[in-house]
């Protein structure tokens, strides 16, 4: 037979579309818990990226400082507070890839490595070192929140701009624990499949 006829099965790895007849695979059976754990710590970064992005804009922040003050927004810095807001959303949601199909097998449509699977180790190590690193930042961000090179710093915000602050902050504590129950709940699935 000549090689430009395929089985369906390769047709459907090499368009991403399942053969016809072919067993679409489920979704992972996910505790309700641990979804809700996921997507909640997929929007911790939200509020201190909006509260950034605000500033960007030109929102008074209350920061009188050179560097955050409102005569510098709308300006170039905004790239820079836009950019890490982006940033940090978009790690924020890899945490989903915990609880769906594509951080268990990556998609057809990747070059070279669609439809293989993940190996636990690429998935958890990552998750978990971020886990930790992001719990670390946070507790020790929250310790030191006032001192006086953080928010106790002259030119930084004062009555309702502070709350404001803090309060788009405060999420963030959770990010890490959240992303830690996600992470062991992936592992404890996959060790499960072998």
């Amino acid at each position: 037979m000549s090689g430009t006829v395929s089985s369906p099965r390769r047709r459907a790895v090499a368009s991403g579309a399942p053969a016809a007849g072919a067993p679409v695979p489920s979704a992972p059976r996910i505790p309700r818990p641990i979804r809700l754990a996921a997507h909640a710590a997929a929007l911790t970064p939200v509020p201190s990226g909006l509260w950034r992005i605000a500033i960007a804009l030109g929102w008074d922040s209350g920061f009188t400082d050179e560097h955050l003050r409102p005569e510098n927004f709308p300006g170039a810095e905004s790239f820079h507070l836009i950019g890490l807001s982006l940033l940090a959303e978009a790690v924020g949601l890899l945490t989903l890839g915990l609880i769906h199909r594509w951080g268990e097998e990556l998609p057809y449509w990747v070059p070279f490595l669609g439809g293989r699977r993940i190996p636990v180790p690429a998935a958890v190590i990552p998750a978990s070192t971020g886990a930790a690193l992001v719990t670390l930042i946070t507790v020790s961000g929250a310790f030191n929140w006032n001192d006086v090179d953080t928010m106790g710093a002259p030119g930084s915000p004062e009555g309702v701009h502070y709350w404001v602050m803090t309060a788009c902050y405060l999420p963030l504590l959770a990010w890490g624990p959240l992303l830690a129950v996600v992470t062991a709940a992936y592992y404890r699935r996959r060790r499960r499949e072998r």
